[in-house]
């Protein structure tokens, strides 16, 4: 059953990534990549509500399954990251390749807690 609700949670995230990664980027003139930011802060976001609410008894964990490593795991992309900083590096746009790491890194990390705190606020211990 886990199988089924990781695939079909990815079924919706997969094309939410695209669909968003577009329509953000579409958004800003400039080489830096805006649109995959967006969908991993995002996700981020969704998985720390979830994985705070679960601690909490609020989530179950079906639900964690389906939305968190289904949905979050395709909604979210390390390898598109990794790959948008190499060529902005290689470019020779150093800055926006810095930029990314330093603000994919602070934002996801700070997206994951506030959803954390907002799960606790929602579902209280």
């Amino acid at each position: 059953m886990s199988v089924l609700l990781v695939a079909l949670g990815a079924a919706i995230g997969a094309p939410l990534r695209y669909l968003v990664d577009r329509a953000v980027q579409a958004r800003h003139d400039s080489a830096f990549p805006w649109g995959t930011l967006a969908v991993n802060v995002g996700g981020s976001l969704i998985l720390g509500v979830l994985i705070g609410g679960a601690a909490a008894g609020g989530v179950p964990g079906s639900v964690v399954t389906l939305l968190g490593t289904g949905l979050c795991g395709a909604l979210s992309t390390y390898s598109t990251f990794g790959y948008e900083t190499v060529r902005l590096f290689e470019d020779g746009d150093r800055f926006h390749a810095l930029l990314n790491v330093v603000a994919s890194v602070v934002a996801g990390l700070g997206a994951a807690f506030a959803g954390v705190t907002l799960a606790e606020a929602i579902w209280p211990a």
